[in-house]
């Protein structure tokens, strides 16, 4: 077993393992394994017990606080195992800073990171700090809650029911983003023509209310993905991309981005599709298969998700991709995700309901459709040759028509 996120090799027992524990406790439990080298040899810790010992003192004497941790040998190796759990009094410090897993390396948090880590420590987030500005005003807000709750009166007894006013620190950073103005970054929408060298249109919503953004962008997207056909005496409205999955993407983007990051959320159009990539990757405790899945909601802003959801911008909270992939339940191309440690990135292409492939690749693709196969399998079941079968199912992949399942030797695909 190779070096990872949450797994660690020492040969020797020294300081530098005192890093990995703070970053453990920081970002996510782990081990880390005396006695063995990084290429996974097994060395093993003479005397053990007596080391188990030196380690307990040197993390209780150099981690503050101290984190939960345990400690086993195996008997018959000599190697010394050391789990150390995820605290909840966070940041765990070793000498004065914080650490972070980067893959299998251990790195210093930067100062954001830290920001982050005394939040979450003190069971807060940062749409829960005071805003900057306490002038704030909120003509939009009002406007939105008269028109879809047939509220009678908004008074600063309605903010504090939403959580966006408190007695003695005034308006917190979720009200200033629901402001009629506030100094945050907000949405950039650019929509180019066949290359990205060809910006036709680019439009900058920023330093207005949230809701103000949602409005804007979304008419922004009528104009260039929605159209009427009118036949005879009937008029049609016709969408190229559901409305329902660009609202529900970009709800999704404003209500779980990070807020602390002076950065925008870019919305990328393009004739056959719609980049939104918002800044912020998963919030901690849910991992990708579960936010693909949906039904698990871990909200990074709860205050501004709970009004989203009063003035019924988004549904039931963990159900935005699922409801994202709904839409597209009828056409050949769907949508896909691109998630990193920084960002989330949602890809809505074009409906595509009737199929134009060439005969080969429509052969391969209904193939596909409601299974999982290896390539083999597709060889056998269309009798291409392993060139151009592959072939095929790269190009189907890269233009979207099919997924690819698991990696290596358990390689499979299918329609999406």
């Amino acid at each position: 077993m190779r070096e990872s996120r949450t797994l660690e090799y020492k040969e020797s027992i020294t300081n530098t393992f005192l890093k990995t524990v703070s970053a453990f406790a920081n970002y996510g439990s782990g081990e880390i394994i005396f006695g063995i080298a990084d290429d996974g040899r097994i060395i093993g810790i003479q005397d053990p017990k007596a080391a188990c010992l030196d380690i307990e003192n040197r993390i209780n004497d150099s981690i503050d606080p101290v984190p939960e941790y345990t400690l086993s040998i195996n008997e018959k190796t000599s190697v010394i195992t050391l789990r150390v759990q995820e605290g909840l009094h966070k940041p765990y410090l070793y000498k004065a800073k914080a650490y972070r897993r980067n893959d299998s390396a251990t790195i210093a948090a930067d100062r954001l990171e830290l920001a982050r880590l005394i939040l979450e420590g003190q069971n807060s987030s940062y749409e829960e700090l005071p805003a900057s500005d306490q002038s704030l005003s909120f003509q939009i807000l009002e406007e939105k809650l008269k028109t879809v709750l047939q509220i009678d009166s908004f008074t600063k007894d309605t903010l504090k029911t939403l959580e966006l006013y408190k007695e003695g620190s005034g308006f917190n950073k979720a009200g200033e983003l629901l402001a009629d103005q506030n100094e945050f970054p907000g949405i950039d929408a650019v929509r180019f023509g066949d290359s990205i060298n060809i910006i036709l249109d680019r439009e900058t919503y920023e330093h207005t209310s949230i809701l103000k953004q949602f409005d804007s962008v979304l008419g922004l997207f009528r104009k260039y993905y929605e159209y009427e056909q009118i036949r005879g005496s009937t008029r049609k409205q016709i969408s190229l991309i559901p409305e329902e999955a660009f609202r529900e993407a970009t709800a999704n983007a404003l209500v779980h981005r990070t807020w602390d990051v002076n950065s925008h959320i870019n919305i990328a159009m393009f004739h056959d599709k719609i980049l939104i990539t918002s800044p912020g990757g998963l919030p901690e405790g849910i991992s990708e298969e579960e936010y693909m899945r949906g039904g698990i909601s871990i909200l990074r802003n709860p205050i501004i998700g709970n009004v989203f959801y009063r003035l019924h911008m988004i549904e039931k909270f963990g159900t935005g991709i699922r409801r994202i992939n709904e839409t597209y339940q009828d056409s050949m191309i769907k949508p896909s995700f691109s998630i990193t440690e920084n960002t989330i990135c949602i890809i809505l292409p074009v409906l595509q309901e009737k199929s134009d492939l060439p005969p080969d690749e429509q052969k391969v693709y209904q193939l596909l459709k409601n299974r999982e196969m290896p390539s083999s399998a597709v060889v056998e079941a269309t009798g291409f040759g392993k060139s151009k079968a592959v072939t095929i199912l790269n190009r189907l992949v890269q233009n979207g028509y099919i997924t690819v399942v698991g990696t290596g030797r358990g390689t499979k695909y299918k329609a999406m």
